[in-house]
């Protein structure tokens, strides 16, 4: 157990934000209950924020190992409920990449409660092509069944279609009988979002700017990952009764919108994280449900294979929204 693994880590020296690859051993790690040998990460919004660093405080202890999302085999526990051999994936829950190291590395040792045993239906590479961004965009859809938002409603509209969570988000809603509208700024992902299931699509500019109080009604539900001016031109379409989820910020944190669309017309506005709920039946719950719910051959199509030496680039790609789908990290590449 002493010989060295690689893992991705950002520090701070002299008020220098520094990042770059490390020998480790698990001396190193952290101790917690399970130690995973890791298979795969994920590339998420908060991954490509967390390698950058600047302006974005992901990371709050240092030195950190980066990742908000792993999956591979228990090689040692000290919980009863997990046993080596087992596969599993946490999702960045319990702070991965930001409190507690993550998943960008070839060992990692993590609480026993972060961590879900994998359904049978997934491998784990295809576990990371869901990962926190899947998994959100699961609990979304949950949400909007929770509060009665049916495929009889009428149209849900998808931001950041073409981006993880929300290629998810169309794919699973339209397996389910909604009918999906697609909100992208890149035309040339149309096509793509079409094989996901969206009926149509609209341009990011039609709602990416200053809305009125009240407009149009248009929407039963929206899931939301862009935030700004975006969701709040969302929220004025949304129809008497909607709902609306939200939890994403790609297009800002602000929210300039007016009280008129929740007191007129009883529009829901509910925020998704994807640490809460935090209890264990909604973890599993959302992961069955994924299994049920994705199809996935439509997974895999979304899904790109990018190596951790490649990470700067990736991250850097990401912040910029030149992503799209979904992208798994091979941590031992």
């Amino acid at each position: 157990m002493s010989s060295t693994f690689r893992a991705y880590v950002v520090d701070q020296q002299d008020g220098q934000y520094v990042r770059g690859f490390r020998d480790l051993t698990t001396a190193d790690l952290p101790d917690y209950d399970v130690l995973v040998d890791v298979a795969y990460s994920s590339l998420n919004y908060k991954d490509g924020a967390a390698v950058a660093g600047g302006k974005r405080p992901i990371v709050r202890n240092f030195p950190m190992i980066c990742g908000i999302d792993l999956a591979g085999t228990v090689a040692e526990s000290k919980s009863p409920a997990f046993k080596p051999g087992d596969r599993v994936v946490a999702t960045g829950g319990g702070g991965l990449s930001e409190t507690m190291w993550g998943g960008y590395t070839q060992k990692e040792r993590v609480k026993a409660d972060v961590l879900v045993k994998l359904p049978d239906a997934f491998t784990p590479k295809q576990a990371m092509a869901i990962g926190t961004a899947g998994y959100t965009a699961m609990l979304a859809v949950m949400e909007l069944e929770r509060l009665g938002v049916t495929p009889a409603k009428g149209e849900i509209l998808v931001t950041g279609a073409a981006g993880g969570a929300g290629s998810i988000a169309v794919a699973v809603l339209s397996k389910l009988g909604y009918r999906v509208v697609a909100s992208t700024g890149r035309e040339s992902t149309h096509a793509y979002l079409k094989t996901l299931g969206a009926e149509s699509i609209i341009a990011r500019s039609e709602l990416h700017r200053d809305a009125k109080p009240l407009e149009t009604q248009r929407w039963a539900g929206v899931v939301d990952t862009v935030g700004s001016k975006t969701l709040a031109t969302a929220i004025a379409q949304t129809n008497e009764g909607g709902v609306v989820t939200a939890f994403g910020l790609a297009g800002g944190f602000d929210l300039p919108s007016t009280v008129m669309p929740f007191i007129l017309r009883a529009v829901k506005l509910v925020g998704v994280y994807y640490h809460a709920p935090s209890l264990p039946e909604w973890r599993v719950g959302a992961w069955h449900r994924l299994a049920t719910d994705l199809d996935r051959e439509l997974l895999d199509s979304m899904t790109v294979e990018e190596p951790l030496s490649r990470i700067e680039e990736l991250a850097d790609q990401i912040l910029r929204g030149e992503t799209r789908g979904r992208t798994v990290i091979n941590v031992n590449k």
